[in-house]
């Protein structure tokens, strides 16, 4: 298993591990019945939580994908290591501004996720420009 396959893991955790937290800090006041239930996440800490956590979902499948394809079409695979765990400590600071209300270093911290995702997608492309 490759560096950057490991931070596709690690990008799935990372989602998980996000809802699951405000889950187990709130373990009383969780209903496993209502598992969406919107009064659960009422207060502004839980929405960030949650909206973390979506946006999470909602990156993951572009990354692991474009790892896989920079990996299927033979880019240099230390490049897409380096790539992928650089997007995986970007969105581990990504949630962290997200709980911590920090709205406009969050949205550049989005910016340049999606940069880098850009990046190893396009890299099959680019990869004669590329070192070895």
């Amino acid at each position: 298993m490759t560096l950057a396959e490991l931070c596709v893991l690690g990008a799935l955790l990372l989602y998980l591990a996000t809802i699951v937290s405000i889950k187990w800090l709130r373990f009383r006041g969780f209903d496993n019945a209502r598992p969406r239930d919107p009064a659960f996440y009422g207060d502004a800490f839980a929405q960030r939580v949650l909206g973390a956590h979506q946006n999470g979902i909602e990156s993951f499948p572009f990354f692991a994908f474009a790892v896989l394809l920079a990996e299927f079409r033979e880019s240099p695979q230390r490049l897409v290591d380096e790539l992928a765990v650089l997007f995986l400590i970007v969105r581990i600071a990504y949630v962290l501004t997200y709980l911590g209300n920090r709205p406009t270093l969050r949205s550049i911290l989005w910016s340049a996720g999606l940069a880098i995702n850009l990046g190893i997608f396009f890299m099959p492309a680019l990869k004669r420009f590329l070192p070895v």
